[in-house]
C-alpha cells in the first residue's frame, strides 16, 4: 500500500510557482527543437519503442515523437534521441528526414544535446568526434557501425551509458528489437578497457540499470500539448505506483494524484494515462516521481517542461 503523503504534496504545491517559472523560460528555447511538427502533442498515436525490463512482454502505445517507416526522402518525421539525465537515459525530440530515419536519429544522437537541453540536465556519454559509418537493419537487429572514437576514454559508467544511449535510440523503431555494434567496420565483442560485453545484440532489458524508474516517453521536453494531456511510458516502481503533478506558469496545480503502471517491484511495466486540464498560461511543468516505501519522501523525480497549444 502506498504511504500517506499529504505533507509532501503541500510541499510540492508551495514550490510550484518556482518550478513552472523555470519551465516558462525553457520551453520557449526548446521550441526550436522539432518545431516543424507538434513535438509530441496529445491525441496522435504513432509506433513506439518496445517495453523495457527483465520480463516485460508488451509494447506500450506511445504518443508523440517517433519515426514510422517512410520512403519519402523529403518527408520529415519526429524521432526520439536518448541522452542522459541524472545518469539514466532520457529522451528528447528531434525532427529527422526520411527515408533512413534510424540513420538520421543516430546522427542527431552523435550531435549531442542542445544548450537548452543541457540546462535541463541532459548530457551525453558519447565521445566527441564519434562518427556514424552506417546502420543496417535486418531480422529485427540494427547493426550500427561507428568510428573507433566511440570506444575511447571514460570509465565503466561512461562506456555502459553510451551503449545504452545507442540501444534506446535505435530500439524506438518498431523494426528494431536489438542492436549489434561495429567499430570501423569490425564487429565488437567488448568495448574499451572496461570490458563492456557486446558479444550479442543488445536490447533494452539488458540496460535496466540505466533506465529511470519512471521513463516518460511522451510528452517530451518542450512539446506542445492540449487537454487532455496523454502521458505514456514505462515504470519499475514499488507496487507499480507513482505520482503525477501538472502545474502551469501561474503557479496553479492543475493535477496532483497517483498513477499506476501495469507492473512494478522489479518488473518494468507500462503506463498510459490522460490528465485533463484548464489553464490560460502558455507553459506547464509535468512532474513524475515515486514515494519512498520507507518514509514517503519523493524519489526518482523527473520534471518535463511543456508548451500549451496545438
Amino acid at each position: 500500500m502506498m504511504p500517506a503523503v499529504p505533507v509532501l504534496i503541500r510541499s510540492r504545491r508551495r514550490r510550484a510557482a518556482g518550478v513552472v517559472a523555470v519551465a516558462a523560460a525553457l520551453v520557449l528555447a526548446l521550441a526550436s527543437c522539432g518545431d516543424d511538427d507538434d513535438g509530441g502533442a496529445s491525441g496522435t498515436t504513432v509506433p513506439g519503442p518496445a517495453t523495457t525490463g527483465p520480463t516485460a512482454t508488451t509494447t506500450p502505445a506511445i504518443t508523440g515523437p517517433s519515426a514510422p517507416p517512410t520512403t519519402d526522402a523529403t518527408a520529415t518525421v519526429e524521432a526520439r534521441v536518448y541522452f542522459l539525465r541524472d545518469e539514466k537515459v532520457g529522451p528528447v525530440a528531434r525532427t529527422v528526414r526520411g527515408p533512413q530515419v534510424a540513420t538520421a536519429a543516430m546522427e542527431a544522437l552523435l550531435a549531442g544535446p542542445t544548450a537548452e537541453e543541457e540546462a535541463l540536465g541532459f548530457t551525453s556519454a558519447v565521445p566527441e568526434g564519434t562518427t556514424l559509418r552506417g546502420v543496417v537493419v535486418e531480422d529485427g537487429v540494427a547493426t550500427v557501425d561507428l568510428s573507433s572514437a566511440f570506444g575511447s576514454g571514460g570509465g565503466s559508467l561512461s562506456m555502459t551509458s553510451r551503449v545504452a544511449q545507442v540501444v534506446f535510440t535505435l530500439t524506438q523503431f518498431p523494426t528494431v528489437d536489438a542492436v549489434a555494434f561495429e567499430l570501423d567496420g569490425e564487429p565488437v565483442d567488448e568495448l574499451g578497457g572496461e570490458g563492456v560485453l557486446l558479444d550479442e545484440p543488445q536490447d533494452r532489458a539488458a540496460w535496466e540499470d540505466l533506465t529511470p524508474a519512471i521513463l516518460v516517453e511522451s510528452p517530451l521536453p518542450g512539446a506542445r500539448v492540449t487537454s487532455p494531456l496523454r502521458i505514456t511510458g514505462t515504470a519499475n516502481t514499488f507496487e507499480a505506483a507513482f505520482w503525477v503533478t501538472l502545474s502551469d506558469a501561474t503557479g496553479a496545480v492543475l493535477h496532483d494524484g497517483p498513477a499506476m503502471a501495469t507492473s512494478g517491484s522489479g518488473t518494468r511495466g507500462t503506463f498510459d494515462l490522460t490528465v485533463p486540464f484548464t489553464t490560460t498560461a502558455d507553459a506547464l511543468m509535468l512532474t513524475v516521481l515515486e514515494h519512498s516505501a520507507e518514509d514517503g519522501r519523493p524519489i526518482h523525480e523527473v520534471e518535463i517542461p511543456l508548451r500549451v497549444g496545438p
